[in-house]
């Protein structure tokens, strides 16, 4: 099986060195491909930064409206290959296909606002500050570019980026996740056909020696990365230490609190999508559901929901949900089950140890319900990343609000009911950057920046919308003064 190539300069390349990791189908332990890792991947990153360098000088000048035209042929790319696409991500990542699908529409959505550009860059002016004096603000590319993308959304997390980064004039690297680089080898080949520069877009394999090489290279201006929480500061404080400008995004254990006026049917099948879908493997994932008053009518809906879920192989048709991304993550998620019932809490549903027909060597880990967790253990306040549901009883919304501002993450928080005041309340007081109102996966949309805080996000300004146009722009200002006597001798 061959090593898989990077691309960079416009062109497939072998990697520097050959040791290599396996590209493993999570649900069948099938072997997909071999990716490049180790020590020597750093060289591969130091090449395409040079690459980088170089498109970037001659980018930077061609106009934005020209800058964009690429953009629309890649949309069109994207939406000819979306079967293909969606088949790789199930392959590689596990989830079911109609969850493949729904993540690539989310990446064309963000190539669709990032055509934008011309309009989302406009600078600011004010004639006459001083008598004869005008001044303005423009806004100017900050070079060259990377992405760390994760494993859980093989496609769409780069598309926070990179449409931007191309659109307003900077050139970009692409480290995808070594555990699922199939689906961005794709793109690329797709991304090959359009009309860039030779240098602009690069992809580069490998783990913490090609992110060490990004951190640390002094003409990479700029990180984007999803990631855990552990990884997302290591990434902050590297990144920012080297000078660069950083946007990290951490882990997450996001609250959903159901008041009694809420619709319960509907509400647990919201719920139980959050929580479940992409195998919990999502960093809106919803984790701790919090019942206030009485609570008996959602916890059953719940429980038949969950446990009524096809869990399989993404490939297959009424699959609901897919295999976790490995056996390390299924051990450590069942390890963490394990702590939860000795930490106090009680099985409501127990998805350890399942197997599926025809698939027994997979990462299949089935929809958990763990009740009444410690409030004072550590699993409450761990993400699993995984499909586990903790399900707690407070006495008062109010009480629901305080112990969701007690979270040392903040990416989101949901509340379920009826009630305008309530929901308006919980949208105001709830400490989290995705807020949530009957909806169980508060993920905004391309036009909005995918907002986190605490713990969840380090940097100022987050992907998608006008936080990515003014995250891959510098801005600059000019104070200018034209005097008659000049005017008159020139």
């Amino acid at each position: 099986m061959n090593l898989l190539q990077n691309y960079i300069n416009g062109a497939w390349v072998n990697s520097s060195g050959s040791e290599s990791i396996n590209v493993v189908n999570p649900a069948t332990q099938e072997v997909l491909a071999k990716v490049p890792y180790g020590n020597e991947t750093q060289k591969d990153v130091a090449n395409a930064v040079v690459a980088a360098q170089a498109a970037y000088l001659e980018w930077k000048n061609v106009p934005v409206l020209k800058r964009i035209q690429p953009l629309f042929k890649l949309k069109q790319l994207l939406e000819e290959n979306r079967d293909e696409i969606a088949r790789l991500i199930t392959l590689e990542c596990g989830k079911t296909l109609a969850e493949s699908s729904g993540e690539l529409q989310r990446a064309i959505e963000n190539v669709e606002v990032a055509c934008g550009a011309p309009m989302l860059m406009q600078s600011e002016f004010l004639e006459n500050v001083a008598t004869g004096i005008d001044e303005f603000m423009i806004r100017q590319p900050l070079g060259v570019t990377a992405c760390i993308a994760p494993f859980n959304f093989p496609a769409m997390i780069s598309f926070w980026f990179l449409p931007y980064a191309i659109a307003t004039g900077n050139s970009m690297i692409i480290k995808p996740s070594e555990k699922v680089p199939l689906t961005m080898m794709k793109i690329f080949e797709l991304l090959h056909q359009l009309d860039l520069p030779k240098g602009v877009i690069n992809m580069v394999h490998g783990g913490k020696a090609s992110v060490d090489e990004l951190l640390e290279n002094p003409l990479v201006k700029s990180i984007s990365f999803v990631g855990s929480t552990a990884v997302a500061k290591y990434i902050y404080a590297k990144g920012t230490a080297n000078g660069k400008r950083v946007q990290a995004q951490g882990g997450a254990k996001n609250p959903v609190v159901v008041l009694p006026d809420a619709d319960i049917e509907m509400t647990s099948q919201i719920i139980t999508d959050s929580v479940f879908g992409c195998a919990g493997q999502r960093c809106l994932a919803a984790s701790v559901v919090i019942t206030v008053e009485e609570n008996s009518k959602i916890k059953e809906s719940l429980y038949e929901a969950a446990k009524s879920r096809t869990v399989g192989y993404g490939l297959n048709s009424g699959i609901e949900m897919g295999p976790v991304i490995s056996n390390d993550s299924k051990v450590r998620i069942e390890s963490l089950i394990d702590q939860g019932v000795a930490e106090g809490g009680s099985l409501l549903l127990d998805g350890r140890n399942k197997k599926v027909g025809g698939f027994e060597s997979g990462n299949f880990v089935s929809p958990t319900i763990i009740e009444n967790l410690s409030l004072t253990g550590d699993l409450i306040k761990t993400e699993i990343f995984g499909p586990v549901m903790s399900l707690l009883h407070m006495k008062t919304v109010e009480d629901a609000i305080a112990f969701i501002n007690q979270n040392r993450y903040g990416n989101m928080a949901c509340l379920f009911t009826n009630s305008g005041s309530s929901a308006r309340k919980f949208r105001s007081e709830a400490m989290a950057g995705n807020i949530g109102i009957n909806i169980g996966i508060a993920a905004p949309m391309a036009q909005f920046p995918f907002s986190g805080w605490n713990e969840s996000f380090f940097g100022d300004l987050h992907g998608q919308g006008k936080h990515a146009i003014e995250f891959f722009t510098q801005t600059k200002v000019v104070v200018e003064r034209w005097p008659k006597e000049w005017t008159r001798k020139f």
